[in-house]
């Protein structure tokens, strides 16, 4: 069975030592939704919100959240982010704006804390910006897509099972 890596042997929780392993160029992609009342994102959609662009702002906001990640989750590397796509995409038809980003470094260790945190704090900027007229809003279904790079190869969600990396 695989151990939680976060723990020495006493059970006291720990930052995991990355010194020894290789720089590698790794990938993360993470996605997450928030659903709102179809009024609320024909508002947005329509650029009509009196606190401004709310997808860009919040496109914004996801980045800075990735990368103050190791500010936020107590255990994380402080890393060197190279590359952040955030990507918002209303889905009327759901009621809903999906969120897809993809962080990338070459590092030590894998990044993806930083693409479920970017992804949070972009579906939380959109809250925050419009609880006013919809406060039933709904976060759901934020998720590691995929991580690419590192000793454990290259992981997909809906395989659920790590395969050999070819990057």
């Amino acid at each position: 069975m695989p151990k939680l890596t976060h723990f020495n042997t006493a059970g006291d929780a720990h930052m995991v030592d990355v010194g020894g392993k290789p720089r590698t160029t790794r990938t993360a992609v993470a996605e997450g939704y928030i659903a709102m009342l179809p009024e609320t994102l024909r508002l947005i959609m329509a650029g009509g919100h009196k606190k401004g662009d709310v997808l860009g702002i919040a496109r914004i906001a996801g980045i800075m959240g990735a990368k103050r990640t190791a500010d936020l989750i107590p255990l994380c590397h402080p890393i060197p982010i190279t590359h952040v796509d955030l990507a918002l995409e209303p889905q009327p038809e759901a009621s809903r704006i999906r969120c897809q980003t993809t962080v990338q470094t070459v590092g030590q260790t894998g990044v993806e804390m930083e693409a479920l945190t970017a992804t949070q704090v972009a579906l939380l900027t959109i809250y925050d910006m419009c609880k006013a007229v919809d406060r039933g809003m709904s976060i759901e279904s934020v998720r590691l897509l995929e991580k690419i790079g590192g000793k454990s190869g290259h992981w997909q969600h809906d395989s659920g099972e790590a395969r050999s990396s070819t990057t």
